[in-house]
């Protein structure tokens, strides 16, 4: 196969690894003025792939392909660090599933129901 295809993930790797960094994962700490310091710590996902081929029977060095990569970084929590003590504030998950989403949209989407039947039923005047 051409050399084309390991160059292309050898750059998509190298460009994750220049996205991600320690400060990633653990965040800059932040001191308030009473002392308090705060670190961010966070989770760091990262996918990549890539794929190709070599056409047999056509020009030289005739090559198709691709690759990419992405990367997400998603807030844990917090570490709070005040006398010596240090405490983890977690942050609180999200739903983002499509059923979570569709559950929490049911009373407003009844309620502008109730409220386009109500003007279609309502006397004119």
């Amino acid at each position: 196969m051409s050399q084309t295809l390991p160059n292309m993930l050898e750059n998509t790797i190298a460009k994750i690894k220049e996205m991600i960094d320690v400060n990633s994962v653990i965040g800059n700490p932040i001191t308030t003025p009473d002392g308090v310091t705060i670190i961010p710590v966070s989770k760091v996902s990262v996918g990549f792939g890539g794929g190709g081929s070599d056409y047999a029977k056509s020009a030289k060095d005739a090559f198709g392909g691709g690759a990419g990569g992405g990367m997400s970084v998603t807030p844990i929590c917090f570490l709070i660090v005040s006398g010596g003590n240090v405490r983890m504030m977690p942050v609180p998950v999200a739903a983002n599933t499509t059923a979570d989403r569709i559950v929490e949209m049911v009373p407003d989407t009844l309620d502008k129901i109730a409220s386009f039947i109500d003007s279609r039923t309502a006397p004119k005047e």
